[in-house]
């Protein structure tokens, strides 16, 4: 099976559950957070070795990240909406790197992570903004009684958390590329670790909690 299927089936298993999960908001999503930091810990640890200082700050920059998931859904009013959003935006910033990158190719963006390039940068902001669109026109605005500006202020708030995503990205790329690591393990068939699938989001929701929060960006 080719790792380009592998990935395919296991996003059509993991995402839906994860949305369920976000929807339901109960003690199983809570114990669903617990796992996935407990299997982040387990892969940090294994991906930074003997290095403790570093291994530290990532451990409580985990527990920030994942704490913050369960602020966002219990915190604020209409909170899985910004849960669902923030994790549409991850998941198309993603899908449209990869896909943009291997149909454009083009000039590589950085060393860091080889197989990322300018036109899979530009993919993920292009297929992020028109889901945004998308599911604004056919959900937010029939549901919710949302502001004037709230569909300018959700693509800013799309475009930064979309640029935050691919940092997060290129930061675990980045201690894999210095501990010649391919990937952070093997739980999930075609993407591999647990980190490998969610490095965009560790980062993505902190700063998204943060950028609420404080109201930098209102939507609802």
């Amino acid at each position: 099976m080719s790792e380009l299927l592998k990935r395919f089936i296991s996003s059509v298993i993991l995402f839906p559950i994860f949305i369920f999960l976000i929807l339901d908001g109960s003690i199983f999503f809570i114990l669903f957070i617990l796992v996935c930091l407990i299997i982040s810990f387990y892969e940090w640890n294994n991906l930074v070795k003997k290095n403790d200082y570093i291994k530290v700050i990532g451990f409580v920059f985990l527990i920030f990240s994942f704490y913050s998931i369960y602020e966002l859904r219990t915190k604020f009013e209409n909170n899985y909406l910004y849960l669902l959003i923030i994790f549409l935006i991850c998941v198309t910033t993603d899908t449209g790197g990869y896909i943009f990158g291997r149909v454009f190719k083009g000039p590589k963006l950085t060393k860091i992570s080889p197989n990322k390039t300018y036109s899979g940068m530009i993919g993920s902001y292009v297929l992020t903004l028109l889901s945004l669109i998308i599911f604004n026109n056919l959900f937010l605005e029939e549901t919710f009684n949302l502001k004037n500006n709230a569909i300018y202020n959700l693509l800013i708030f799309g475009t930064v958390v979309s640029f935050i995503s691919q940092l997060g990205d290129l930061v675990i790329s980045y201690f894999k590329r210095i501990y010649k690591i391919k990937d952070t393990g093997k739980i999930i068939p075609g993407h591999g670790g647990l980190l490998d699938r969610i490095d965009g989001m560790i980062f993505a929701f902190p700063f998204s909690y943060i950028i609420l929060t404080n109201k930098i960006i209102e939507i609802f």
